[in-house]
């Protein structure tokens, strides 16, 4: 089922608590060496599925392999492939970070030697050589965080399951971290993420998908989730107020504002619709509207520089959320820990 280009195949994955099914028979697959995003409200499934992935939970039904391995009668195996970072950290405040790296490479048999490699090496990529051996009872939020990644990859894993990583983290070590992440990608590292942050998975995702009440209702590239939501738009800036006229005029569904001196005009997105539009502006002429209507194949009496600016506006990955789940990505604020 699992190829060496895929790090996950899930089919008809289920998984009930108590007569709810908090995973209601999802298919998905993950290339190798690229970021997943699984997206969801509080309650959606998110947290079961990775606890599925990674053996910390049996499913009721249906075949998951990770790494190459069956979850269920392979777990060993899956276990020893893949490196696990939950929502809370997982480090001991009591002991200093290089005490923590130094405890995960025990528990990972590595050897004096390896380990002692192994520990500078993260410390330095994870930018924690200074406060190597503070207690980590006196880091930041972000340094912890770090911390946590840091001991996740001690073993090598080549696939990682980040559930909620930048949780509580102010915007700079949320960026911190993704630029962290992005470096684990380029060498090669799967990473399955599940994230409430819609600007994360944006920044981070390959593809992702949008699980809501235990199923996944979308799954995509970020530009493609977005094209499923209707009301993208160009707005176009006029130097005057009868440039607006006349572009309201020969525009089909085209509207004005003649106070801002702008025109709008919806825009599906796509390159092609922008790129008739821009041929329009400037008289060079196509056979199709903007709106892939016949008949408008030029815009007459109206010069480029008459038409000062133009600005692109597409739905955002929120408005798809909204838009497929019935409400925002924050909405909610019961723990999937204890909800699912």
């Amino acid at each position: 089922m699992t190829t060496r280009t895929s790090a996950i195949e899930v089919a008809g994955l289920r998984k009930a608590y108590g007569g709810r099914e908090a995973v209601a028979g999802i298919d998905l697959t993950v290339p190798a060496g690229t970021v997943y995003a699984l997206l969801g409200p509080n309650g959606a499934g998110k947290t079961t599925t990775v606890r599925v992935l990674s053996t910390l939970l049996l499913a009721d039904a249906g075949e998951v392999r990770v790494a190459g391995y069956d979850v269920r009668r392979e777990a060993d195996q899956v276990r020893a492939s893949i490196g696990v970072t939950g929502q809370f950290s997982a480090v001991d405040e009591l002991l200093t970070g290089r005490e923590n790296l130094r405890l995960m490479a025990d528990l990972g048999h590595l050897g004096r030697r390896g380990a002692h490699a192994v520990v500078g090496r993260l410390l330095e990529r994870f930018g924690l050589v200074e406060v190597a051996d503070r207690r980590v009872a006196t880091y930041s939020g972000g340094m912890k965080r770090r911390l946590d990644l840091a001991m996740t990859l001690v073993p090598g894993p080549r696939l990682i399951f980040l559930d909620e990583p930048t949780t509580g983290l102010d915007p700079r070590s949320r960026r911190d971290l993704w630029g962290t992440v992005r470096e684990l990608v380029a060498d090669g590292v799967t990473v399955f993420l599940t994230t409430q942050y819609l600007e994360e998975a944006d920044q981070l995702a390959d593809r992702m998908g949008v699980l809501d009440g235990g199923r996944l209702v979308a799954e995509g590239t970020a530009a493609e989730l977005k094209r499923l939501v209707p009301g993208g738009r160009v707005e176009l800036q006029a130097a005057d107020e009868e440039t607006v006229s006349e572009l309201a005029r020969q525009l089909p569904q085209a509207i004005p504002n003649h106070g801002a001196l702008t025109v709008t005009l919806p825009h599906d997105g796509s390159l092609t619709a922008l790129r008739r539009l821009l041929d329009m502006i400037d008289g060079t002429g196509m056979t199709d509207g903007v709106d892939g209507s016949d008949g408008m194949d030029r815009i007459d009496g109206i010069k480029a520089r008459a038409v000062t600016g133009l600005a692109v506006h597409t739905p955002d990955l929120d408005d798809v959320f909204l838009a497929l789940t019935g409400r925002s990505a924050t909405d909610g604020r019961v723990s999937e820990e204890v909800s699912v």
